[in-house]
């Protein structure tokens, strides 16, 4: 039986590519990150004063310095998420669980592509006050346990990279 002219051949990973990072390391790494994140959102949280209630209603924030604050925060993680993948292809969080971002092509630091994997994972969170952010975020990250056969999250998919053993 001929195969099938419409179906795609089997992905392939190419020669000499490190093993698969696991999903406890990128659950792991990315724990590390979040904490990143957390620290980013407190500083931007109290340079705009959105950490300070307001005098007439006590126990109620500012939401449009908290929403400053959100932008300040993603715009400032989209720049270190971007830096560090396009760069070494490795955050802070994969640098210490000894894991890295791939081209699924080659298996090269995804450089420019670092970028468009941030720009997929960060750029939703600006959405979070309509939990569409928090949706996709929850969605994004889960996904990679049932991709077969890269285990990639739809910023993966995005950036056609893969996240991998840095050690070899």
């Amino acid at each position: 039986m001929a195969p099938d002219p419409l179906s795609s051949p089997p992905p392939v990973i190419p020669p000499g590519m490190p093993p698969l990072a696991t999903p406890g390391q990128r659950f792991t790494a990315r724990l590390i990150d979040i904490v990143i994140l957390g620290a980013i959102w407190t500083v931007a949280l109290t340079a705009t004063g959105a950490l300070q209630y307001t005098m007439d209603h006590p126990g109620e924030q500012d939401m449009g310095k908290v929403t400053l604050a959100l932008v300040i925060t993603m715009a400032l993680y989209f720049g270190y998420e971007g830096v560090m993948l396009a760069r070494s292809g490795q955050t802070l969080g994969k640098k210490a669980l000894r894991i890295r971002v791939a081209m699924l092509s080659d298996g090269n630091v995804p450089a420019g592509q670092g970028w468009v994997r941030a720009a997929v994972y960060v750029l939703p969170g600006m959405l979070i006050p309509l939990l569409v952010g928090t949706v996709f975020w929850l969605v994004n990250s889960a996904s990679l346990l049932w991709d077969k056969p890269f285990q990639r999250c739809l910023h993966d998919k995005a950036a056609r990279t893969v996240v991998v053993s840095a050690v070899q």
